[in-house]
């Protein structure tokens, strides 16, 4: 029975080839979309998953009130982790932990890493695994360092053990390598190509023992009976029983939710990476039901075709439940085609998408998992495109059928144009949400940023680079291809470090102000762009001012509306005196306004370096002077940077990954409703044959009957889109709230959505219309 089934199947597709690429085709295309975002999600689900105790471990935030708003940081005091080990029962490890860059080198090579210095309990809290030597005697030695694989291989060769050997760090200090881990995946949200002892990062540093500064990361792993809720209520107190003055309080944060929901607002968790991966497996499954759509829609649209088949196998027994089986095995047969295809598809594909996404993901057929889901996806997807057409066609009556009586199609023609109306009421939603991402996008990147990011290079530095700097400075713009250079403390668009507790003359509850810091040379306003609004800059002398402070624009308003030229601000026993206001510059969060800034004339703190090279200069020429200069005065370290603009347009990943992947969708989403509206005018098109026939032998202009066939689907498609504006209007208003900078929803964007649904719909029919008005209608009527 079932090989019968599969060979009727079989002459039913060969028969109806056109319709049947347009199934395989539209199925395919939604099955590998489909795939893609799978792969995606299954990829940010397991983030972290390569760590065991998962119900154990933590990170531990900081919830601080600056002007009565509960914030949330990653840092905490340096003390925490050792006085939570010690007074909190359930805590079983805890460690401080700073995440640095620094130069390695063996003998020549030298290569720049980033990495951890960690308390011992770092390597079982994460229970790292130790290719050469072992986690239990791995920092017993205070100048340890334990490698990863990729690193070792990097500094001594391939094959070649590293255990005992001496690696030089930032080009001054000798660590002992005592031990070597496996690479750890991608997928972590700390990633790491070493750890070293924390005392050897502190160094007796007696700042890092008070709990007024936050710096660390803090990681711990509670007991196997601990209880979360009990740990993290004490937590939660445990900052302010150690210091009186300090409001602010830690909690847990489990590692589960270190990917997907690392989103804060008033201290608590909101979201984060989990919208996205919600959003997008939404959309996996609206682009198979567009695909499923077109299946229902071209099978009902040819039942007159199957009527008789249908008439005479009734008429010699077969059962209803029979024919059902027969048309869903038929449509399980092309879901299964259309699965092989998908997989050629996504070969080919997945490449270009992994350079979207910026990940590393491989089709992996091999795994079990995945062959389950890609063999889920396909039945679904047969079971249910199949379900209504069986249904359908195994109602026809075979006395009407085989007297030659016309099939009744009323409400299969209206089933059929909902869903129309439905697959393009989605491809307009996608059109509509992806103009507005790109307009969001572009308004955050064109506003007003206070900085010139064009032409400005940024290079991590070591302190050793800094009393260089003066002289390196001179030189780079003696060759004519940089026009400034600078240090600063923090990168430009990121936070940087901040701080509160300060006061300054007329000012009311100041302390709780939370103020952004800037260690600069007094090139940093002219190197930068940045513009001085009142008074001036720095002197070139730094001793001169080394009491001395500029403030950004927006704290100089929180100090009222005199000048604040000459007023000092104060922060414990430092007295600092403003000289000049710069203008606001955007950093940290781009959709949103900046804390305040204070900029100090204090280079010793400096971590980056800028330059900014001249205009109509070519850039392959800047670099190599630059690299000249450089490599002159720091020879052991390699010459290295980005590009300021590059990171700026980093801050808009996750927007750029929306609006990219709403882009292909709609277009995906665009193609398969067409190829079904294609299918659908041409059968039309067959069904009116004579018709046309008829009208062109009485004079029927070809325009009038191309209107003729395309005022029906133009009317569906105009439905699509009186449906699709409230819902598209709703979905973006949703997520432009999550935006405090964002733009205004203009109507003329769902006008241009509008129009190009109907020009895409109006090309689609027009191509089976102006095919069927130009034929010969003599074909058509002489069996007449």
């Amino acid at each position: 029975m079932i090989i019968n089934y599969i060979k009727i199947a079989f002459r039913s597709l060969l028969k109806n080839k056109g319709y049947s690429f347009l199934n395989i085709f539209g199925l395919s295309i939604g099955i590998t979309c489909a795939s893609l975002i799978f792969l995606w999600v299954e990829d940010e689900v397991s983030f972290n998953t390569s760590f065991p105790n998962q119900d154990q471990v933590y990170y531990v935030p900081t919830n601080q009130n600056y002007e009565g708003e509960w914030r949330t940081f990653y840092s905490t005091p340096g003390p925490l982790a050792k006085d939570m080990l010690n007074e909190i029962p359930g805590i079983e490890k805890a460690t401080r932990s700073s995440s640095e860059e620094r130069l390695f080198k063996v003998g020549d090579n030298s290569i720049t890493k980033r990495g951890r210095y960690a308390d011992a309990d770092f390597l079982d809290i994460f229970s790292l695994k130790f290719i050469e030597g072992n986690r239990e005697t791995a920092f017993t030695n205070p100048e340890a360092i334990v490698l990863t694989q990729e690193t070792a291989e990097q500094l001594f060769g391939k094959g070649e053990k590293a255990l005992g050997n001496i690696v030089v760090v930032s080009n001054k200090d000798n660590y002992l390598v005592t031990g070597v881990i496996e690479n750890l995946p991608k997928n972590v949200t700390f990633p790491l190509d070493w750890v070293a002892p924390f005392e050897r990062y502190s160094d007796g540093a007696e700042w890092m023992t008070e709990y007024g500064s936050n710096f660390s990361d803090t990681f711990v792993r509670l007991s196997p009976e601990a209880n979360f809720e009990t740990v993290d209520g004490k937590l939660r107190q445990f900052m302010q029983q150690k210091d009186d003055d300090n409001d602010s309080y830690a909690f847990l944060h489990s590692i589960k939710d270190w990917h997907l929901r690392s989103k804060f607002e008033g201290g608590e968790i909101v979201g984060g990476r989990i919208t996205y991966v919600r959003l997008f497996t939404i959309i996996a499954f609206i682009i198979l039901l567009i695909a499923c759509i077109n299946f229902m829609n071209l099978s009902t649209a040819r039942s007159e075709k199957r009527a008789n088949e249908v008439g005479v196998r009734k008429a010699m027994g077969s059962s209803r439940s029979r024919l059902i089986t027969q048309f869903i095995s038929e449509s399980l047969i092309l879901a299964f085609i259309a699965a092989l295809v998908s997989v050629v598809f996504l070969a080919v594909l997945l490449p270009q998408f992994n350079l979207i996404i910026e990940k590393d993901l491989t089709l992996g057929l091999g795994n079990p998992i995945h062959i389950l889901v890609l063999l889920s996806i396909t039945t679904i997807c047969g079971v249910f495109a199949g379900l209504y057409p069986a249904f359908y066609l195994s109602s026809f009556k075979p006395v009407e059928v085989l007297k030659g009586l016309k099939v009744s199609q009323k409400s299969a023609n209206v089933i059929r144009k909902g869903l129309v109306v439905g697959q393009f009421t989605i491809s307009i939603v996608f059109i509509i949400f992806t103009i507005l991402v790109y307009q969001q996008i572009q308004h955050a990147k064109n506003r007003e940023l206070g900085y010139d990011k064009e032409q400005l290079l940024s290079m991590r530095i070591d302190r050793e680079f800094i009393p260089k700097f003066d002289v390196i400075q001179k030189e780079l713009i003696r060759t004519g291809s940089v026009k400034n250079a600078t240090l600063c403390n923090s990168e430009l668009t990121s936070g940087g470090n901040n701080g509160s507790g300060f006061t300054w003359k007329g000012g009311t509850d100041t302390e709780d102000v939370l103020i952004s810091f800037r260690n600069v040379t007094e090139s940093f306003f002219e190197t930068t762009g940045m513009v001085i609004i009142e008074g001036r800059g720095f002197n070139k002398n730094h001793e001169i001012d080394s009491t001395s402070v500029l403030i950004s624009e927006s704290l100089a308003k929180l100090m009222g509306d005199e000048n604040p030229i000459g007023n000092i601000i104060g922060r414990g026993d430092d007295r600092l005196e403003i000289v000049g206001v710069v203008k606001d510059y955007i950093y940290g969060d781009m959709f949103s306004t900046s804390d305040p800034v204070l900029f100090m004339n204090y280079p010793p703190y400096a971590r980056y370096m800028f330059i900014k090279t001249k205009d109509g200069v070519p850039m392959d020429r800047a670099l190599s002077d630059i690299e000249t200069v450089l490599k002159t005065h720091n020879p052991a370290y390699p010459f290295e940077y980005t590009f300021v603009d590059d990171t700026f347009n980093a801050k808009f990943k996750n927007e750029q990954l929306v609006g990219e992947l709403s882009q292909i969708f709609a277009i995906l989403a665009i193609l398969i409703s067409c190829l079904g509206l294609f299918g659908l005018a041409a059968y039309t098109a067959e069904q009116r044959s004579k018709e046309i026939g008829v009208r062109k032998v009485l004079g029927a202009s070809i325009s009038g009957i191309v209107k003729l066939l395309s005022k029906d689907f133009l009317k569906l498609v105009g439905i699509s889109i009186i449906i699709s504006v409230p819902i598209a209007w709703y979905a973006t208003y949703s997520w432009l709230q999550d935006y405090a900078y964002r733009i205004e929803i203009n109507w003329l964007v769902f006008v241009i959505a509008g129009i190009l649904a109907v020009v895409i719909a109006l090309a689609t029919v027009s191509f089976q219309a102006v095919k069927a008005a130009i034929a010969n209608p003599v074909n058509s009527l002489k069996t007449e």
